[in-house]
């Protein structure tokens, strides 16, 4: 199992939106995914489902919800240890664990959990491996052999402990300042959250028997999504901060050194996702994504040429995902 998290500390980036197309194109190339939903927002489950089941997942009595809350309210609690997640069937390979909003409660209880590891508490260790376990479980369940995990924009203790259940980190840009300074910010926490995790690994207690992440968290590049243009933006501009990326991206998030590199040629760019503005509607009214519309989703014209270029684009993106994360084989 591979498990790889979609990370930005800059939200509004289109993050959400690009790890559900890549879950349903790692689906089309015969892979078994599950998506994990952790951001305390759920907008991927949005996305996935509609209204009227998301109902039926989150009914008024939080307890009774069938989603990640529920696994890790005994936890939260203090009565007892994770419970076994529900796996909602997307399509046959495509499975979901569903968000909730009330996810926020749980980021005290991490917060007071991360120090208290290195006094060999069993209680804390199994809090902040609660997202890791889960997942493994519902991994095992339903036979998927690849994780996405999504998170939200912020470098809080629920992201901590969802990235250390990461194996690699995937960071979806815009191309403006606010995501470079995201990226200054993203490297070095990334690498404190790595040592900070090494270290707790070491006061493990003997007798905790339970399954750990290794907290690698290994950078496997960056997406430039690429908003629309506009007249208070011109081209220049939007240019100007994509050629700023490579170098950003290699000095703060690899913390490497290097000469300029031409963003065409940089090989830590996974790919670059184009603004499919006028199909985004059309997708999300049919519940799909957008490279499977089809004419009687009012793809037609010029729009079913941009459904095939769509298409194209996201199946060689993420036969670069795979190929670098190990997974291309499963």
């Amino acid at each position: 199992m591979r498990t790889i998290a979609f990370f930005n500390n800059k939200g509004g980036v289109g993050k959400t939106t690009l790890v559900y197309h890549i879950a349903w194109m790692m689906m089309e190339l015969g892979q078994k995914v599950l998506a994990a939903d952790l951001d305390p927002q759920a907008n991927l489950s949005s996305m996935f489902l509609d209204e009227e089941r998301l109902e039926m997942l989150w009914p008024e009595k939080e307890q009774e919800h069938q989603s990640i809350l529920p696994c890790i309210s005994p936890i939260l609690e203090g009565t007892g240890d994770i419970d076994p997640a529900h796996t909602e069937s997307i399509r046959d390979g495509l499975y979901l664990i569903p968000g909730d909003l009330g996810l926020s409660q749980f980021e005290d209880k991490l917060s007071d959990s991360w120090p208290r590891c290195l006094d060999h508490d069993p209680a804390a260790f199994r809090a902040i491996t609660a997202f890791y376990r889960i997942i493994y479980t519902a991994a095992e369940k339903v036979g998927a052999n690849i994780v996405l995990i999504d998170v939200g924009p912020n470098l809080g203790a629920i992201n901590r402990s969802s990235l250390i259940a990461a194996d690699y980190v995937i960071s979806p840009l815009a191309p403006d300042l606010y995501s470079l300074q995201g990226l200054k910010n993203l490297g070095p926490t990334l690498r404190m959250w790595r040592r900070g995790w090494k270290q707790r690994l070491e006061q493990k207690p003997e007798n905790l028997h339970i399954p750990l992440p290794s907290g690698t968290m290994t950078p496997a590049g960056y997406i430039v999504m690429q908003h629309i243009e506009r007249k208070s933006r011109p081209v220049k501009a939007y240019q100007r901060w994509v050629e700023r990326i490579p170098t950003t991206y290699l000095e703060y998030v690899l913390a490497q050194t290097g000469g300029p590199i031409a963003e065409d040629d940089d090989p830590n760019r996974v790919g670059l996702v184009r603004h499919y503005q006028s199909l985004m509607p059309m997708a999300q009214e049919a519940r799909k994504p957008v490279f499977f519309l089809k004419p009687a989703d009012g793809a037609i014209g010029s729009h079913a040429q941009s459904v095939t270029k769509c298409y194209v684009e996201f199946k060689k993106m993420t036969e670069t995902i795979l190929h670098r994360t190990g997974s291309a084989h499963g």
